[in-house]
């Protein structure tokens, strides 16, 4: 029997506007100090399982989280406008507070998870979710039986588990939230084009020791 192809959706490690409790988006946030020390943990324990290849949304915090395992692995980092975070438009950068005070409708829309709702200048959680899916089927078929690792964020990795777990279909209008830690990790195991296996949802065991993450994975 060939081998599965198998699928690791990592968030990326905690960054300064996680640090701050602000709206990341599309903004260029860095790593915090313990981001950092969150993708060496990650990387460490991803190089023992066998990573093939490496795709990383294109936003610096995704890709600093990546960077550990491609060193480790002599990998490079295809990155990828597609995986990144939804853009969030008028409330980057705001904390939760300010946006709700000054952009409640896209707010509440936001929280509520309005999938069709076009955030002010942003785009809506289906304009996310085609990119995603679109990028994704891509991937797939050109790593076929592979061990494939992409860097993301919570959202656009909330939307994808969520997809491929046929939660969402073209008369969803609200959708549950999927919480993903900071390099959390979701994952999958594709054994043919109908046979999805979903090993582990938010697998943080490899951060127990470092950030002292509650080790929650769903088998």
């Amino acid at each position: 029997m060939p081998p599965p192809t198998r699928l690791y959706l990592i968030r990326h490690g905690q960054s300064a506007g996680n640090a701050e409790g602000r709206f990341g988006g599309h903004g260029p946030t860095p790593l915090s100090d313990l981001g950092r020390e969150q993708a060496e943990k990650t990387a460490q324990m991803l190089a023992k399982e066998g990573i093939d290849v490496i795709y990383s949304s294109d936003l610096d915090r995704a890709v600093q989280t990546a960077e550990p395992l491609a060193e480790l692995l002599n990998l490079p980092i295809h990155k990828s406008k597609a995986f990144r975070e939804r853009h969030v438009g008028v409330l980057e950068g705001l904390t939760f507070d300010e946006s709700k005070q000054t952009f409640p409708n896209d707010y509440y829309a936001l929280i509520n998870r309005n999938i069709n709702h076009v955030i002010t200048e942003g785009e809506s959680y289906r304009h996310l979710l085609r990119r995603i899916t679109a990028e994704l089927r891509n991937i797939l078929r050109n790593h076929n039986r592979q061990r494939i690792a992409i860097y993301s964020h919570t959202g656009a990795i909330c939307f994808l588990t969520l997809h491929l777990m046929g939660a969402i279909h073209r008369g969803t209008k609200t959708t549950p939230w999927l919480i993903t830690s900071n390099c959390g990790i979701n994952r999958f195991e594709f054994r043919g084009p109908r046979n999805l296996r979903i090993l582990a949802i938010n697998d943080t065991r490899h951060l127990v020791v470092t950030t002292g993450e509650d080790a929650f994975a769903a088998r």
